[in-house]
């Protein structure tokens, strides 16, 4: 269950669609001048190297962002692309921010933040770059339990599980359902791949039964290489902000 890491997928189809939505969430919820909670449970490393050989490897970078950067999927003054040109700025032409730090960008010095990560290494090179956050090397949904409801109670939970095993779709909805409770008015957003075998949906199913209130969004692509199993990205949103139904009708229609 540690053996996943996101350098080898960073900035690729499911990203664009699952990045695009936070940066949009984050924006509207920092415009407001009041302070924010943001909780991420499976953090990963916070920075991604889009030359470097995990990315080459797959190729799923030029499929994803690095193409749609060439064909202006992003509007200019859309948030992903104000967060992304900041970190390029500090870091380099290849960087590719994972969701910590595109959190970072929108954050203010009033806003608290935890993320959880258990890969040692992944942990490690988390600590480097998330110094604005608490940061806590363990089970990312023991401790989203443990800090909700946060202080401020405003604010924006992002579950991303690495799906590497079967108990993740199975602990999904029980674990939402909870969190729900205890910080009802907190935004709650899960992101989930879309596979050929559909083993997601069951997990959809039951959340959309348990909370049919919620914001669903999935987009397909074909698969990044032969044999891979992901055609397509799913976004499940407790408590979504006013308009982003829009915007993800509007980030979908670019995937058909």
């Amino acid at each position: 269950m540690l053996s996943y890491q996101h350098a080898y997928h960073a900035g690729n189809l499911a990203d664009l669609h699952k990045h695009a939505l936070l940066a949009w969430m984050l924006d509207y919820l920092t415009a407001k001048p009041k302070a924010l909670s943001y909780i991420e449970t499976h953090a990963g490393r916070g920075l991604y190297d889009l030359s470097g050989p995990e990315s080459e490897k797959t190729g799923e970078a030029r499929a994803g962002i690095t193409r749609a950067l060439a064909e202006n999927w992003l509007p200019q003054d859309h948030p992903l692309q104000a967060a992304l040109e900041q970190i390029r700025h500090m870091h380099g032409p290849n960087a590719y921010p994972g969701s910590p730090l595109i959190a970072r960008y929108f954050l203010r010095p009033e806003d608290n933040a935890h993320l959880a990560e258990l890969h040692p290494a992944e942990h490690e090179a988390l600590s480097r770059v998330g110094g604005f956050a608490y940061l806590h090397k363990q089970d990312g949904f023991a401790m989203a339990q443990a800090v909700c409801p946060p202080m401020p109670r405003r604010g924006l939970l992002l579950i991303d599980p690495s799906y590497e095993v079967k108990a993740d779709y199975d602990a999904v909805p029980r674990q939402i359902g909870l969190l729900h409770r205890k910080w009802n008015v907190g935004v709650i957003a899960l992101w989930y791949p879309i596979l050929i075998d559909d083993r997601q949906a069951p997990m959809v199913r039951a959340l959309m039964k348990d909370h049919p209130e919620a914001l669903l969004s999935e987009v397909r692509f074909p698969p990044a290489r032969p044999g891979h199993g992901m055609v397509g990205s799913g976004m499940f949103v407790l408590n979504p902000p006013y308009g982003l139904q829009d915007e993800a009708r509007r980030i979908a229609a670019l995937y058909r």
